[in-house]
């Protein structure tokens, strides 16, 4: 009923929670598996997913459900349109926030979690999405990381065969030392360590030194680390992008940061060690080839133009190089050891900015030149990373920018080899330029002054340097990639615990049986304030203990297990073993949520044979059909999904080679002041608010009415009334208010035939409604249903038929307005269940032509005349033109000009 204090042009208050309600308690959105009872295999199957959520205290803004809104709408057209749709939701809800807030407060993550989980779950299904809420994952179920941990098992047991390509059982590996070939393996590596929150963070999660949590400082430091083998795996990664249809810039994105390089590693030998020596001149065989040791005979650099070897002026080591220690003369020592410190503090982006001032320290030590014997310094500076390549770099500062205003700024000798014309500078032979070049030339070109070189263009130079090289020893052709292995490891306590033990320094995979591994209710979230994680409180835990399983329940034995003989045929030891105490990062969860999705009840599987082939199928390589989320994980997540997914297919448990086969990004939702939404800022706008004032199919209508998905668009609370005021004029097309205040429906809406023109307007609508879904053009579909409801609006009366259709392609965007009226006009069942609308093609065709008609050159009225008719009848028209009448009495017509299709031009005298 309607009253004067609501003030609502239509009462969504009242039927929204109605229909949520109704669709999730018929399961409206569920859809079975291959085996079910109601699984139907005669219809195609649809898998839309959305990116899922961190489940903040914090709630969703209005920016998060654009996304969602969009997969919704495609998700409930193609289920009527006879598509077996799966639109599932979940939680990726491990990770640092739950812990800090934890650490702060004494409340447990899981307790935290759970309260958010249930606020975010019950936005979203006040929004109305039609989720499958019966597929529901969290990464922090038991039952669900007990699959994480398993896949992370396939990784630790299997290796990649270069021979094969892909990865096999270790159990195939001809080595004798299989943890050298692992996908999951550890390493002591140079990791982002923030002290006060105890725990690594990726290069991510560090913005100008700090931690992105709390803006704590964050420093360099080597611990050990689990490392995920993905570079065995980067040429596929790269490779198979073709396949999939995703946008060309997040394609070049992944392919930028894989980083494929061709060229060589070239080998310059120390000054003073006994392998210098110009093109490979060997030392005596009474030589030791390093004297005295420890001392390094040579360092290894790659090189993407070894053409340009004659032009190398300085060597540069990363910072944290190995050989660093030993090269540094005592002079140097202290100035070495404070650049060493700084950069530390330092993340890998800030260290590699183009435009930051170069900076370093010289080590004291020289290296020899192999192709001209010349002695050049050795530099350490940040913005050479330990990560790419051999973590050490020619420096050739003709011909690169970095290296140029490096050399400028500390007067290192700069030396042009490259010449953009054949004529300038030849006949050099190895001899240096007699001045230095006045700018830095980083293209191709010809050789100079590089001996053997001199002449060649640049790819002719580059194999015959090859050539050469090889044949003296002094390099190697090679590719390299940017892309560094995966580190795993956080120091935290809200995380997958690994499922590995230690033993006398070695580790082992505890059985798949004792999955899941739970982590221990610890009371003390607060880090060690060591490199040891939380988890090293938790002596009871830390003590390894074999595991008894009764119906899939984990249960801990009474005893001990003292060694690990029956673990992977490990010897005993002394001792007993003790958990990893490390977690996974919060990665570990995302990456494989899609496949959980489809079989999310399973207990025997990570996912079912049968349900992984219908729902990941479809003959593309890709299973996932449309993937909707932010550009924020153009790179690393779907990078990390991509190397997963390549590992389980490359061990047969799935069976498509890729996760995803389209891939949309939406854009940004800025606060009305055109900035990115923030607290900071003030700009937040919460969707609960939006709704409390005009409903969940505005906000809905809006977020797609804004503009194209994929742009930034800022938010306007005047574009909400804007939609608003539309669906309430769709609401009166359907009811209207009896003397009683009470809602009805409208005795203009008659069970009559629609006009021709009518007709033609709703066939237009349904047509170009169904097609700009299909390429989430939702803002255009929306226009032209805005031109359909005033069609409609100026009918009288208003055909049923034609209201209807305008219900049925509305329904997507304003689920709840739509059931309702559907409701209400005696609708059969749900809309949400009807069969879509199908267009007559035929009643699009323009069969008929308005033209204008002059008199001697005025117009005067226009006619509709069929787009076929002869000549004479469009004269006759004309002349029958009531306002043409008038204009042709008492004259004479001297002349009929006919212009067909476009206009008639009457001559009287």
């Amino acid at each position: 009923m309607s009253t004067p204090e609501r003030r609502k042009p239509f009462p969504f208050d009242l039927f929204e929670p109605k229909w949520q309600h109704a669709w999730l308690d018929r399961a409206t959105f569920h859809v079975p598996n291959p085996g079910d009872p109601a699984f139907d295999p005669s219809r195609p199957k649809f898998y839309v997913l959305d990116m899922f959520p961190y489940p903040s205290g914090a709630g969703l803004h209005v920016g998060h459900p654009e996304g969602y809104t969009a997969t919704d709408i495609i998700g409930r057209a193609k289920k009527r349109q006879g598509f077996n749709v799966l639109h599932p939701m979940g939680w990726d809800a491990f990770g640092l926030p739950a812990e800090q807030y934890a650490i702060k407060t004494g409340q447990h993550p899981r307790v935290t979690i759970a309260a958010n989980v249930a606020h975010f779950k019950g936005q979203l299904q006040r929004i109305g999405f039609g989720y499958d809420w019966q597929r529901e994952v969290n990464t922090t179920d038991p039952g669900y990381y007990r699959w994480t941990q398993w896949i992370f098992l396939q990784l630790y047991h299997s290796w990649f065969n270069p021979e094969t390509g892909k990865a096999e059982p270790i159990a195939t590996y001809p080595g004798t030392d299989p943890d050298s070939v692992r996908l999951a393996y550890v390493s002591e590596a140079p990791v982002n360590w923030c002290p006060a929150l105890g725990t690594v963070l990726a290069n991510e999660e560090v913005i100008d030194g700090k931690s992105e949590v709390g803006g704590h400082p964050v420093e360099r430091r080597p611990l050990r680390q689990w490392m995920l083998r993905i570079t065995a795996y980067a040429q596929r990664l790269i490779d198979e992008l073709d396949g999939l249809d995703w946008p060309e810039s997040i394609k070049l994105h992944q392919r930028n940061w894989i980083g494929r390089s061709e060229g060589a590693e070239v080998h310059f030998a120390i000054a003073g060690s006994s392998e210098q020596g110009a093109w490979g001149q060997s030392p005596s065989p009474a030589e030791s080839p390093c004297s005295p040791p420890p001392a390094p005979c040579s360092i290894t650099v790659f090189t993407t133009r070894p053409d340009t070897l004659y032009g190398a002026t300085y060597m540069v080591l990363a910072p944290e190089h190995r050989l660093v220690d030993t090269l540094v003369t005592d002079e140097q020592l202290t100035a070495v050891e404070e650049y060493r410190e700084k950069t530390a503090r330092k993340s890998d982006l800030e260290r590699t900015e183009l435009a930051k001032d170069k900076t370093g320290v010289w080590t004291g030590a020289f290296a020899i030149n192999p192709v001209n014997d010349q002695k050049i310094p050795i530099w350490i500076a940040d913005y050479v990373l330990l990560g790419y390549g051999t973590g050490a770099i020619m420096a050739v500062p003709a011909h690169d920018e970095r290296d140029w205003e490096f050399a400028r700024k500390f007067a290192l000798p700069i030396r042009a080899v490259v010449s953009p014309t054949p004529s300038l500078g030849l006949g050099g032979g190895s001899s240096p330029c007699e001045a230095e070049p006045l700018e830095c030339f980083v293209g191709e070109g010809y050789a100079i002054h590089s001996g053997p070189l001199d002449g060649l263009p640049t790819a002719a130079a580059k194999e015959e340097i090859l050539m050469l090289l090889e044949q003296r020893g002094l390099g190697e052709r090679t590719i390299n990639y940017k892309l560094r292995d995966w580190l795993f490891s956080r120091q935290r306590y809200w995380g997958e615990p690994f499922p590995i033990v230690w033993e006398g320094g070695r580790h082992h995979a505890i059985p798949e049986s004792e999955l899941p591994l739970i982590p221990p209710d610890l009371e003390d979230f607060k880090p060690t304030g060591t490199a040891e994680p939380p988890l090293a409180k938790a002596t009871d835990w830390l003590r390894y203990h074999r595991v008894h399983h009764e119906r899939g329940e984990p249960k801990a034995s009474a005893f001990p297990l003292p060694s690990l003989s029956a673990i992977e045929g490990a010897e005993p030891a002394h001792g007993l073993a003790t958990r990893e105490t490390n977690t996974m990062p919060q990665w570990a969860g995302s990456c494989w949520y899609y496949l959980r999705y489809l079989d999310a009840q399973n207990p025997e599987r990570f996912v079912g044979t049968d349900a992984e082939r219908y729902w990941m199928g479809g003959g593309k390589p890709g299973g996932v059909d449309l993937y909707v989320g932010g550009t924020e994980h153009a790179v690393l997540h779907l990078l990390y999904a991509r190397f997963w997914h390549k590992v389980l297919f490359d061990l047969g448990h799935v069976s498509t080679p890729e996760p995803f086969q389209r891939l949309v990004n939406q854009g940004l939702i800025l606060g009305e002041d055109g900035q990115k939404m923030s607290k900071s800022r003030g700009n937040v706008v919460n969707p609960d608010d939006v709704i409390q004032q005009y409903g969940a199919d505005a906000l809905r209508c809006y977020e797609m009415f804004m503009g194209p998905l994929e742009q930034t668009k800022p938010w306007s609370m005047t574009g909400v009334e804007g939609i608003y005021r539309f669906l309430a004029r769709v609401w009166r097309l359907v009811m209207e208010e009896n003397q009683a205040g009470e809602w009805v429906v409208s005795a203009g809406v008659q069970d009559v035939p629609a006009d021709k023109a009518l007709l033609k307007v709703v066939h237009a609508t349904t047509k170009k409604v169904t097609e700009d879904i299909e390429a989430l053009a939702f803002n255009t579909a929306l226009a032209q249903m805005m031109i359909c409801c005033n069609a409609l609006t100026a009918a009288n009366p208003r055909p049923l038929s034609a209201v209807r259709t305008l219900l049925h392609v509305l329904n997507p965007f304003a689920p709840h307005l739509t059931e309702e009226l559907w409701d209400r006009l005696g609708g059969e069942g749900l809309l949400a269940d009807t069969p879509w609308p199908a267009y007559d093609p035929a009643l699009l065709i323009e069969d008929e032509v308005e033209m204008p008609v002059q008199v001697n050159g005025k117009m005067r009225d226009k006619i509709v005349v069929p787009k076929d008719a002869p000549m004479a009848d469009i004269e006759i028209a004309a002349q029958a033109a009531p306002n043409v009448l008038p204009h042709l009495e008492g004259k004479t017509i001297k002349k009929i000009v006919v212009v067909p299709g476009r206009l008639v031009n009457i001559v009287v005298g």
